[in-house]
């Protein structure tokens, strides 16, 4: 739903956070244009094919930089969460209505997930793959242990990570016992149940809960940056270097490989200690240093949700296709050959995006679940 936001609160809000939230969101609106796969594509067989193949996800057992995006919109929700608590608290709101209020976001995400890839051309599908629907379930996950000490919110993580572990480990289900295998391991077994089918990509659907550990990482880090503890930067930094050091440790001494489509244990620490140390970058130039020139990002930031069902829903149904032919149609007297008319359409195509973000933050609306 819109609401709108003063200049007190937009001034009171955490910056790195929507700083990070907003690079996470502006990457993500780029490629649903198609820019990333074009360079990509034109970049196969040059010295720059290394670096686009980074904004593709691994196939299976490996680490890229696209593996990353997912792991940190869940985290950061975790700090926002906090920090949205927080706040509710202080306004004299009571603990049963902060919790409805959580409900029914992730109703709402659980909604708008499903909702999103349920239309297909050979009918309707039911699907718990994407990131909407996976954040519905981390985060009540993350709320309901909140109030716990940290200790034991770090205890409960372990615990999913190992449950997790024992189930791809040690399935005995004809079909889906190999493993860490892709397409016949314990999770393409539970999305047999839950939805008749499995992932062509290899996603399964109990993602939810070893990423529940980016999520409640997510409120730890709220946590503590709302507290009075000294040199915050040193601790994220301790934190993230600890769970980067142990999953890579997993996967090099092939205990757990690294494997974003299942997210496996390995993936889900490394990919957490990747997150901490962006964050605590973000933190100390936006925050401590006071460096306010984010406005490019904030503006997709703040309307996240927003744009994510803009381009999904209107960017990849319509708008995508109707700019590549006007463009196209435009440019095909100019002497520019077609990849570089491919990259002018999907440029102009994140312009009206952001533009229309632009528009709703000077108008001050900002879309909530």
């Amino acid at each position: 739903m819109p609401t709108q936001l003063s200049s007190e609160d937009l001034n009171k809000r955490l910056l790195s956070l929507d700083f990070m939230r907003g690079f996470i969101m502006v990457l993500l609106t780029i490629e649903s244009t198609g820019l990333f796969n074009v360079l990509y594509l034109n970049s196969k067989g040059g010295f720059l094919e290394s670096f686009f193949i980074q904004f593709k996800h691994h196939p299976w057992n490996g680490l890229r930089f696209w593996d990353l995006i997912q792991p940190g919109f869940m985290f950061i929700a975790g700090t926002a969460m906090v920090f949205s608590v927080n706040k509710l608290k202080e306004k004299g709101v009571s603990q049963l209505t902060i919790t409805k209020k959580i409900f029914k976001r992730s109703g709402w995400l659980f909604f708008w997930g499903v909702l999103l890839y349920a239309v297909h051309e050979t009918g309707l599908s039911f699907e718990l793959w994407d990131v909407l629907t996976q954040l519905s379930i981390t985060l009540l996950m993350a709320y309901f242990i909140l109030q716990w000490p940290a200790k034991y919110q770090i205890v409960f993580s372990v615990v999913l990570l190992i449950i997790t572990d024992l189930l791809f480990r040690f399935s005995a289900i004809p079909g889906f016992d190999q493993g860490f295998t892709n397409h016949h391991n314990f999770g393409n077994y539970i999305d047999t149940l839950l939805m008749h089918k499995t992932s062509r990509g290899g996603w399964v659907a109990i993602n939810c809960i070893p990423t529940s550990v980016h999520t409640i990482a997510g409120a730890l880090l709220g946590k503590l940056l709302l507290s009075n503890a000294n040199n915050k930067i040193k601790t994220i930094l301790i934190w993230a270097i600890s769970v980067l050091l142990l999953g890579y440790a997993l996967d090099f001494l092939e205990i757990n490989p690294i494997i974003k489509r299942i997210a496996t244990s390995s993936f889900t620490l490394v990919s957490l200690g990747w997150c901490l140390l962006a964050f605590a970058v973000c933190y100390y130039f936006v925050d401590i240093k006071k460096n306010k020139s984010v406005l490019f990002f904030d503006v997709i930031g703040l309307n996240s949700i927003f744009i994510y069902l803009f381009f999904e829903l209107i960017g990849g149904g319509w708008l995508n296709h109707y700019i590549s032919l006007l463009i196209g149609g435009l440019l095909s007297y100019t002497t520019l050959i077609l990849p570089a008319i491919s990259i002018i359409s999907c440029l102009f195509v994140f312009a009206i995006e952001w533009g229309i973000c632009y528009f709703l933050y000077r108008k001050k609306i900002f879309f909530r679940l």
